[in-house]
């Protein structure tokens, strides 16, 4: 193939006692992006197979990708919609490229950027991982945030949230809602409020951009909005994370090639189904007596569970650890919503605190499994 031979002849000057030699791993990243990596075990027995790590996250940023779209549209139509001037589906399209493809692109240069920087001072490969979370943290954001912000919450993220604990496969907290906590610790007058989630907001006499938990949390009813309109995502928002219908396809594909775990998704609805309902027994406040379905399919809940709760690295990693993990979740996002008027979203602060239990998780999971063994041994020896 004409491809493989041109980068076989481009390798040279990489490899190991050449002169470029330690850039090989920024050259390794990209032929590994292009290529199934082509080593050669020499001994053992090993499984072959044409998936490796950077397959699996272009399967995630395929599942990502109808978010990503819907937001773009969504961006724009939200924006669009308060200007009382008629418009098409190409001019919200066009304004929600404009504002969010230049924070895509300050994503990945940034966190690429310092990715290849680590990696070649280490002397290792490049983590792959950074594909997806690069495309994540943009998705998360406020779309007026500036773009500096967004460069300073990649770098946090990749240096801290991740390089600090030696990189992809390390880190214990998800990278993406760790720059997007970040930002909103450091710069919480442009991650909150109700002029920040529709685009230009601030600029546009008589718009309001308050989301619907928001507005629950001041006490007030969001009766402009429908329940299909909060399933399909034309509510004011994060970026991409309105749209519980373009999610759903996103955690089916995830499902499907078995990338995402079911286990977390379904745990995570039926912790939050189960708070919200007992909440809605009790109705002491606004966000108490919201319909606990409507819970479900508002805010980022829909996209947490589906995208970072299941992140691999971060999450618990047994069978019943991914069950406790996802409940856990789920009950906490709505708790956190129910009792912290100041921070009615919930999901993120959630899926980060269980990020941090899960190896605790894990690890009873495994004690408890290890002393049944041997309890089933012991009543078997006994029997024998």
């Amino acid at each position: 193939m004409k491809i493989r031979k041109t980068l076989d002849n481009l390798k040279k000057p990489f490899e190991k006692g050449q002169k470029l030699e330690k850039l090989y791993p920024a050259f390794d990243a990209f032929e590994t992006f292009l290529f199934v990596p082509n080593h050669t075990s020499k001994t053992g027995a090993h499984i072959r197979d044409a998936i490796d790590l950077k397959r699996v996250m272009i399967t995630v940023i395929i599942a990502l990708l109808p978010a990503l779209f819907y937001g773009i549209y969504n961006t724009g139509y939200q924006y669009l919609i308060q200007t009382s001037e008629a418009f098409t589906t190409l001019d919200a399209i066009i304004h929600g490229s404009y504002k969010i493809i230049p924070m895509i692109a300050v994503s990945y240069i940034v966190g690429l950027s310092l990715e290849f920087l680590f990696a070649i001072l280490r002397g290792h490969q490049v983590n792959e991982g950074y594909l997806v979370t690069g495309l994540l943290i943009p998705m998360i954001m406020p779309v007026d945030i500036p773009l500096w912000m967004v460069g300073a919450s990649v770098a946090f993220a990749v240096v801290i949230g991740k390089e600090a604990f030696g990189g992809t496969g390390m880190n214990i907290l998800n990278p993406a809602l760790t720059a997007r906590a970040f930002a909103f610790f450091a710069y919480p007058t442009y991650m909150s409020g109700n002029q920040v989630w529709v685009s230009e907001a601030s600029n546009v006499d008589g718009v309001s951009g308050e989301t619907i938990l928001g507005m629950l949390a001041a006490g007030n009813s969001p009766e402009q909005f429908g329940i299909m309109e909060m399933f399909i995502g034309s509510i004011p928002g994060s970026i991409a994370e309105t749209s519980t219908l373009m999610v759903l396809i996103g955690a089916f594909i995830l499902i499907y090639t078995g990338v995402g775990s079911w286990r977390i998704m379904l745990g995570g609805v039926i912790g939050a189904a189960i708070t919200g309902y007992l909440f809605n027994l009790w109705g002491a406040n606004a966000l108490m007596s919201f319909n606990w379905m409507s819970h479900l399919i508002v805010g980022g809940f829909a996209f947490g569970i589906v995208f970072m709760a299941t992140d691999p690295v971060s999450a618990a990693q047994t069978m019943k650890g991914k069950w406790i993990y996802g409940i856990l979740v789920g009950v906490l996002c709505i708790l956190i919503r129910v009792f912290n008027p100041a921070y009615p979203e919930g999901v993120m602060l959630a899926i980060l605190l269980m990020n941090v239990f899960a190896p605790t998780i894990d690890h009873y999971v495994l004690e408890s499994n290890i002393k049944k063994r041997e309890q089933r041994v012991k009543n078997q020896l006994k029997t024998a």
